[in-house]
């Protein structure tokens, strides 16, 4: 049974085969205006390379790059601009960290086709699940056997668990292997909601599966502490502890240092 859990958080990115059974960082790459929190907002070819040199000097394993806002109320660009903001963000991280594990946050079948076929991004981060049987995105990265991110925003774990036996199910049967899950913290949810999720989050343990947390800085923290995205460094630091011992297998932040020396102390 040990063996078969273990097995089960072995992830195949691009040829390369990581073991989940140790937490690993993702780090935030957002080339767009209007990220939620300013401090993750990189545009220039200067800022971008910083932040991807960054995210692996301080111990991240993964660059998750953003180039379309889900903040609350965010109006999407087009397919277009969002792939022309990728091809632009894309091209410097690969320059600068030929060989970092590269993963594009988007909704967008034909935007993460694009990043897979021209940049060999290695995981589909997917914010927007899907309903539908077999939806587009489903289809697509069965089609590319790139690692993908099944993000929910249902408001509760027993919903939670419900779509996610029905989505992984739709996956395996069009052939995808790779699949990480992900609560989808301020998606969808109130924010009593976002903490009773988080503290039943060891129940999606029963799929088997590895689990993302994205808890960086959102508004969970700064709206129950009364502060800005600004300040949340210290209560993203505690959710992402509280992460760590109900299962996460990665942390998806904006702060890769801090997040990385969570991720050791919580090995002592």
């Amino acid at each position: 049974m040990l063996m078969k859990k273990v097995a089960d958080k072995l992830l195949n990115v691009g040829g390369r085969l990581l073991d989940l059974s140790q937490p690993c960082v993702m780090g935030i790459l957002n080339c767009t205006p209007d990220s939620f929190y300013a401090g993750s907002r990189m545009q220039t070819e200067k800022e971008i390379a910083q932040c991807a040199n960054r995210i692996i000097a301080e111990g991240g394993l993964m660059i998750d790059v953003g180039a379309c806002s889900t903040r609350p109320g965010f109006v999407a660009v087009s397919s277009e601009e969002e792939m022309q903001r990728l091809r632009f963000a894309l091209q410097v991280v690969r320059r600068e960290q030929p060989d970092a594990i590269v993963s594009v946050d988007t909704f967008r079948p034909e935007v993460a086709k694009m990043a897979v076929e021209e940049f060999g991004v290695g995981i589909i981060n997917d914010v927007g699940g899907g309903s539908e049987q077999h939806p587009p995105m489903f289809r697509l990265v069965a089609q590319l056997q790139v690692a993908y991110v099944l993000m929910s925003s249902a408001p509760t774990i027993r919903d939670m668990l419900l779509g996610f036996a029905r989505q992984v199910q739709q996956l395996r049967d069009l052939g995808q292997k790779d699949i990480i899950l992900d609560p989808g913290f301020g998606f969808g949810k109130t924010l009593e909601q976002n903490y009773e999720v988080l503290e039943a989050m060891d129940q999606l343990g029963i799929m088997e599966l590895p689990v993302l947390a994205g808890l960086s800085r959102k508004s969970m923290i700064w709206r129950l502490l009364d502060i800005t995205p600004d300040e949340a460094l210290n209560g993203t630091t505690a959710l992402n502890t509280v992460a760590l011992l109900k299962g996460a297998s990665i942390l998806r932040v904006h702060d890769v240092k801090a997040a990385v020396e969570v991720v050791r102390l919580r090995q002592i």
